[in-house]
């Protein structure tokens, strides 16, 4: 074989092998570029330049190892039924601000009565001791004092709060709706028993809220709280669960005075917040389940609303053009449980103990319970079937009847059964 020969047949080898690796190289390079799970970090940026040249698409994509947002679904579907009921929800729930004349205190001067100083010692001091500061009053001004909030139930303008928020006769009363429109509002009718109130507004085709079943709730179910919460930040939401049915508490305003018993409350674990006093409590269906009344000072996730079963009629007697009327039985009671019934030689375990003590009667005179015939020492041990026990309250029963109603008492006497009917009256504020 001829040298030139030879060279030529050794530099078409080293073609061919060039070529074989060549080839490997781009295969495998594009490989680790194109298939997600087969490329490296280092590789990855490696051949990115390479082959950003061939696969231009390939060079805005990003290097997140997340995959895309899909923007189709933002949001699913129990965040879409919650923003859809609060969306519908938000128009109809308006901030109440009180304002009132305060006196103007200032620092006024009055007399030493201990004198001016000795001349010795006023180089020292000057006439500084020659007069005291005192507070004085100079005046009155309108000031802003606090805030609720509230919900429109009628067109014309009728909205339900608390009675806490509305509560000062001498205050008055500016509505805010969502639109940011102020309105003067008047306080129709007070609940005589129940922090409950209802206000008015003048106008016409306000968007309102619808009353729902609170017999219906289920403990675990969603609860949405919408108000002013802090008396600054309008038509805040607030989203939980219901955590507890037929609570009882004992409220109390921020300077402890006031303290008032509330009874069958909704426990909520969504939060509730000076201001949101008055605001509705709502299912996922958009319905009102409750009025927000109360939170426990110190705890977390621990609000409370009054059930709107027990205002519905008195809700819709103001709204017809009449008054609050609150049903009245008159009787003092204790509910028993099986330590009460054996401290009292009660032979019942549940019920509800007529009782009295050294302030008030057991059974009060001319009441309707008196008419009846109940006596202190019987046992309420069911309404109209309903059983009295922990979780079902007399008042619950009460609160849900108008004046007028007849009921069906079944009363522990002894070892005696009595079944009483009742006319229940009107109980006065």
């Amino acid at each position: 074989m001829e040298k030139n020969d030879f060279i030529s047949l050794h530099n078409r080898r080293v073609r061919i092998i060039f070529l074989i690796a060549l080839i490997i190289f781009v295969v495998g390079g594009a490989l680790l570029y194109i298939i997600p799970a087969a490329r490296g970090g280092v590789a990855d940026n490696w051949y990115q330049n390479i082959f950003s040249t061939f696969f231009p698409e390939k060079n805005n994509q990003s290097n997140s190892i997340l995959p895309p947002a899909d923007e189709g679904t933002i949001l699913d579907t129990h965040d879409k039924i919650i923003t859809t009921v609060v969306e519908k929800a938000n128009p109809a729930v308006v901030s109440i601000v009180i304002s009132k004349n305060v006196p103007i205190i200032e620092q006024c001067p009055s007399s030493n009565p201990f004198g001016k100083l000795p001349p010795e010692f006023q180089q020292f001091f000057g006439d500084a001791f020659g007069q005291f500061s005192q507070p004085c009053q100079k005046g009155t001004e309108k000031k802003d004092i606090g805030g609720g909030s509230g919900f429109i139930v009628s067109a014309n303008g009728y909205i339900v709060t608390n009675k806490h928020v509305v509560s000062d006769t001498k205050a008055e009363y500016t509505v805010f709706t969502n639109d940011g429109k102020k309105y003067k509002a008047e306080v129709v009718a007070r609940h005589p028993v129940l922090d409950v109130a209802i206000v008015k507004i003048n106008g016409s085709s306000f968007p309102t809220l619808r009353l729902g079943n609170s017999d219906k709730i289920k403990l675990g179910q969603t609860a949405i709280a919408i108000g002013n919460a802090l008396g600054e930040f309008r038509n805040t939401v607030s989203v939980g669960i219901v955590s507890g049915l037929a609570r009882q508490v004992t409220a109390s305003d921020s300077n402890g005075s006031g303290s008032e018993t509330i009874e069958n409350v909704i426990q909520i674990d969504a939060a509730i917040n000076p201001g949101n006093s008055g605001g509705p409590l709502l299912d996922i269906n958009g319905n009102v389940i409750g009025i927000n009344t109360a939170m426990v000072s110190g705890a977390q996730s621990i609000g409370f609303s009054i059930p709107v079963n027990a205002i519905r009629s008195s809700i819709e007697s103001v709204v017809g053009g009449g008054k609050i009327q609150a049903a009245y039985l008159g009787v003092r009671y204790i509910t028993l449980n099986e330590d009460i019934a054996k401290k009292y030689s009660v032979s019942v375990s549940e019920g509800a103990l007529v009782k009295g003590d050294e302030n008030s009667f057991a059974v009060e005179p001319n009441s309707p319970a008196a008419k009846a015939g109940i006596r202190e020492g019987d046992v309420i041990v069911s309404i109209d079937g309903k059983n009295i026990n922990k979780d079902t309250s007399v008042s619950s029963i009460i609160t849900q009847k108008k004046p007028g109603d007849t009921v069906q008492l079944e009363v522990q006497r002894g070892g005696e059964k009595l079944t009483l009917s009742i006319v229940l009256g009107e109980r006065k504020e």
